[in-house]
Order: C-alpha cells, then structure tokens, then sequence
C-alpha cells in the first residue's frame, strides 16, 4: 500500500505539472464521455416518449381496419383497391364473441367542416361507442358522455376535443350546452374531453368531435361501413390470443379460407410499440457508435502524450532504475498516470454529458440519462487508459539503465 501511495502522488505530480497538456491530452475523453451520455439520454428519451405517446391512445389495444389493397394471383400479381368491406355488423359478431375483449367500440371516421359561434372549421369527426372513452383512457373536462340509448335512439349529440371547443368556442366552459353544426345536421355539445395532446404521428388528438356511432352512420355518413374496429384486451399476455380469435371470426364471416388473403388487417398495439422501440434503439445505438469514435481519438491522443512523456522523462527512469526499481515498477508507474488521466478526462465528460441532458430537458428535449450507461462510461474511460497506455508503459519498462542515464 505505501508503494502504491508513492505512485499515485508521482502520477498525479506528474499529470499537474504540465496541467494544460494534461487537459488538452484528456479532450478527447471528456468530449468522447460526454457524447457518447447525451447522445444515448437523447435516444431513450425519444423512446420513452414514443411509447408514452402510443399508450396515451390507450392500453393493451387491438385495431382492426379494411385493407385497402389486395394483390390478384396470377401475371405479376398485380394489385387492386376495394371498397371498404368492414361493416357494422363485422362489429356486432366480434363484440358477441370474442372471448378476450373487456372493451369495444366500432368506429365510423370522417372529416366535416364544422360550424360553431366564433366560425367554421374543418374537423374530424368520430361516430364511437361509449367504451370508446375508457378504451383511449380519455377522461372528461366538461359535461358528460353518451350512453348506449343515445346510439339506439340516434340521438345527436356530441363531445368535443379541447382544441375544436376553443376553435369554435373559445374554451370548455363555453361550449358546454351549446349547438354547433356538422355538414348540415345540428348537434348539441354534452362534454368536453381533456387535453390528449399530440400522437405519435404528429397529429393534433384534441381536434376531434365524438358522437354516437349510429347517429354518425345514418345522419352523417349514410352507409353502414365502419372505418375501424377497437378492442380492449383484458390482459396483456392475452393480446396475440385475442388476436387469433378476431381473425378466424372475420374469416368466417367473410366466407375466406385460411390461404385467403384477408380484407381486413388486425393491428397489435404491442407490436407497434415493439417496432417504435426497436427503431428508436438502432438509432440511439447508431448516436452512440459515432460519439464513441471521438473516444478512440482520445485514446490514441493519451498514448501519443504518454510516448513523448517516456521521452522527456527517460533519464528520471534510468536513476530509479539505478536505485533499484523493477521493470514493473516502471511499468506500472506509467500505466497507473495513463489511467488515472483517462479517468479524470471520462469524469469531467460524464458530468458534462449530464449536464447537456439536462439544459437539453429543459429546453424540451426529451432526455433520460441511464445510471448504467454512466458507469460503464466512467469504466470505458479507465480501461481506454490501460488498453492505450500499455505500449508507452511497456517502452519505458524496457530502457537499458546505462542508455537512460547517458540519454539528454
């Protein structure tokens, strides 16, 4: 312990006696470390809000949709569009009979400009079902929602997205009770949804109208196809079960076989997730690969520093080697200052990557540091240290004392 003592305070004498070189040699490092911890914060914040993003429409979700294009077999396999084949009563058998499903609603979508007191607007207009809330964990500001009567009865009334009452309105209180006009079908405002936000595809959530399914068919619409099917599984281990099932029961009601190709896809949630999650990591990995590269240049800068040190210093090296040190002595003297370097220059870049992150965060960039990335940051810059001071180290172990003592 008392050798090693002595050679920690030789190494740090040595690092602060030329503290600029030492500074300048430890850049890389710190730029290096530093990268590497905002470019991985910036890449798993951007995932994690990607899949707040996606969970905000809701939990453990199934989506079913008509596939738009199908592919005719033979020459080329040419493909072709059909109409919509998802209906209304596609819906009705899988609420009856789909095993899974703890919440359902079938949902008829289109855009209709609007008309309230302050003008008229282009807006998207949703025909659900009263599950449809609960389903997109969608609560109410204002007012209340529609029941299942409202759907028998056709009733026209509508819930309106945050964004929409303050276009038509100027805000919640406002449009509560108020009547607004859809085409040329009036309607009376019951609620007002909370803030959603923006989804993951950018679009603004809070711009929408909700009303009841069937009053949107018949009043508005005037079909009996439905846009989407939205299924709430129980359980999320249940999600590809469920999502079998939904499967054979379409089939079936379609009149297609197995080798069919279906007219209507199924969308896993869980899957999206997957997909956005994966993408999100190859890129922060991409992020980080390229930042780590100003780590080897760090590396490379410490072993150049260390070689022209074992230059300067080759005399002090032959006296201690005529007063007995060892060649691992020597050895070990100039790996410990190489590694102890490294890791001072990979400290200073982890508090600084940390503190990028944070101004980052702050100016509302999503950013999420990750203790581990930080420890094996801070280990990466000591072995960096060892990997690349071992050459210079070695070299000076290996001077002939009766050369380094001659040597000027």
């Amino acid at each position: 312990m008392p050798f090693l003592g002595l050679l920690l305070v030789l190494c740090f004498r040595n690092i602060f006696r030329n503290r600029l070189r030492s500074f300048l040699t430890a850049l890389g490092i710190i730029i290096g470390v530093g990268s590497v911890i905002t470019m991985v914060a910036i890449g798993t914040g951007a995932q994690r809000e990607i899949e707040e993003r996606i969970t905000a429409m809701g939990t453990n979700l199934i989506q079913i949709m008509p596939r738009r294009m199908l592919f005719r077999p033979g020459q080329g396999n040419t493909s072709f569009s059909r109409p919509n084949r998802l209906t209304r009563q596609d819906a009705q058998r899988l609420k009856a009979e789909a095993s899974y499903i703890q919440a359902y609603s079938a949902v008829s979508q289109r855009s209709f400009t609007v008309s309230g007191l302050r003008g008229s607007w282009p807006v998207t207009v949703m025909g659900v079902e009263p599950d449809y809330l609960s389903i997109r964990n969608w609560k109410l500001l204002e007012g209340a929602g529609f029941e299942d009567a409202d759907l028998a009865a056709r009733n026209r009334v509508a819930l309106l997205g945050l964004t929409t009452a303050t276009n038509l309105f100027t805000g919640a209180k406002q449009a509560l009770g108020e009547r607004i006009r859809i085409g040329s079908t009036h309607f009376t405002v019951i609620g007002v949804l909370e803030k959603k936000g923006v989804s993951g595809g950018g679009n603004d959530q809070d711009d929408v109208i909700l009303a009841p399914l069937d009053t949107v068919l018949t009043r508005l619409n005037n079909t009996r196809n439905i846009s989407l099917i939205t299924m709430q599984v129980a359980r999320k281990e249940y999600m590809e079960a469920a999502q079998k099932e939904a499967d054979l029961i379409l089939r079936e009601l379609h009149r297609l076989s197995a080798q069919d190709t279906g007219d209507f896809e199924i969308i896993n949630q869980a899957d999206i997730i997957d997909m956005a999650s994966e993408t999100s990591r190859s890129l922060t990995s991409l992020l980080a690969a390229i930042a780590g590269v100003s780590l080897v240049v760090g590396g490379i800068g410490i072993m150049n520093i260390m070689l022209v040190s074992v230059t300067e210093r080759t005399r002090e090296i032959g006296i201690r080697m005529a007063l007995g040190a060892r060649q691992g002595d020597i050895l070990v003297q100039f790996l410990l200052e190489s590694m102890v370097l490294s890791l001072l220059g990979g400290l200073v870049g982890i508090g600084l990557g940390i503190l990028v992150s944070r101004i980052l965060h702050a100016l509302q960039v999503p950013t999420a540091v990750k203790p581990l990335v930080v420890a094996a940051a801070a280990l990466v810059s000591a072995l960096e240290g060892v990997a690349f001071g071992y050459y210079p180290a070695r070299k000076a172990a290996r001077l002939y004392p009766i050369e380094a003592l001659r040597y000027e």
